[in-house]
C-alpha cells in the first residue's frame, strides 16, 4: 500500500500557523512517509515514543507502573541477564527499528544476533537499528492491542523470527515463532518452561514471570545457559558464523 507524499498547504494567511516555517508535531493516526515521521520524531525531543505502524502513526498514553512499567523491566532484566552470558548478541530496550518504507516500530525489548557475528540486524550510520531484529518482545494491555493486529503481521512480513506479547490484562504470554509461511505458537516444554527456537539456552518459565517471580524467571534462564546447546551457541558466534549456515542446534 502506498503512503500518499506530504504537501504543505497554500498560504492562507499571515496568522495561520502553517506558514510560520515550524515542523508540525506528530499526532496520532497521522499518515506519514517514514522520511517524514523521522522529521517530525527529531523535532520532538521531549517525545519518549511514537511508533508508524503500516503508514500510520501510534503514540501510546502514559505508562502505568503495573500494567507496564514493571512488566517490561522484568522483560529486559531477562533478556538482558541472557546477553551477559551470551556473547555476540545484543538487547534492545525501546530502540527504533527501521523495517520498510511504512513502518518503524519502537519495540518494548529486542535481542538480535550482532552482525559482525553474523546477524540479519544491522545499525545504520546514524545509530538506527535496520531490518528485522530476531527477537520482539512486547507489553500489551489485551489481545485487543495492535501488538497482536498490525504489528504482528507488520513483524512477520519484515523477518522478525520470534515475537513474544505479554498480555498483561489476560494474565497471558504468546511467544510466536516465524517458519517463514508465518507464526506458530510455541508450546512449553514438559516441565512448563518456553525454549527460544533461534537462541538456545533462552529459557522463560511464563508462570514466573507472570507472578513477578524475578528469581524463578532467573533460575529457569540459568538452567538455559548450562546447556551444552548454548555452550556451542557461543562457540558458534565466537567464529563469526551465521548460525543458520550451520543447521539447527540441539540441546538449548
Amino acid at each position: 500500500m502506498s503512503v500518499p507524499s506530504i504537501t504543505r498547504p497554500q498560504r492562507r494567511g499571515p496568522g495561520d500557523p502553517a506558514n510560520d516555517g515550524a515542523i508540525p508535531p506528530l499526532e496520532n493516526g497521522d499518515r506519514l512517509t517514514r522520511d517524514e515521521f523521522e522529521r517530525r520524531y527529531h523535532a520532538m525531543p521531549g517525545l519518549k515514543k511514537a511508533e508508524l505502524i503500516e503508514g500510520e502513526v501510534y503514540m501510546p498514553s502514559p505508562v502505568r507502573q503495573r500494567f507496564h512499567g514493571r512488566p517490561h523491566s522484568h522483560l529486559n532484566h531477562w533478556l538482558t541477564s541472557y546477553e551477559a552470558e551470551t556473547p555476540g548478541v545484543e538487547v534492545g530496550d525501546n530502540s527504533t527499528v527501521r523495517l520498510d518504507s511504512e513502518n518503524e516500530p519502537q519495540p518494548d525489548c529486542l535481542l538480535f544476533i550482532q552482525p559482525e557475528h553474523g546477524g540479519q540486524t544491522r545499525i545504520g550510520s546514524d545509530g538506527y537499528i535496520e531490518g528485522a531484529p530476531d527477537l520482539v518482545a512486547e507489553i500489551a494491555a489485551s489481545s485487543a492491542s495492535v501488538d497482536l493486529g498490525r504489528k504482528l503481521e507488520v513483524y512477520r512480513r519484515n523477518g522478525v523470527r520470534e515475537y513474544l506479547v505479554w498480555r498483561v490484562r489476560d494474565r497471558e504470554l504468546d511467544w510466536y515463532v516465524n517458519h517463514g509461511e508465518g507464526f506458530h505458537r510455541l508450546e512449553p516444554e514438559a516441565d512448563g518452561t518456553l525454549r527460544s527456537e533461534i537462541f538456545p539456552g533462552l529459557r522463560l518459565d511464563p508462570g514466573a514471570l507472570l507472578r513477578g517471580d524475578v528469581n524463578g524467571v532467573l533460575a529457569a534462564l540459568r538452567g538455559g545457559l548450562e546447556t551444552p546447546g548454548h555452550a556451542e551457541f557461543v562457540a558458534r558466534l565466537a567464529r563469526e558464523v551465521p548460525p543458520a549456515a550451520e543447521g539447527p542446534i540441539k540441546g538449548g
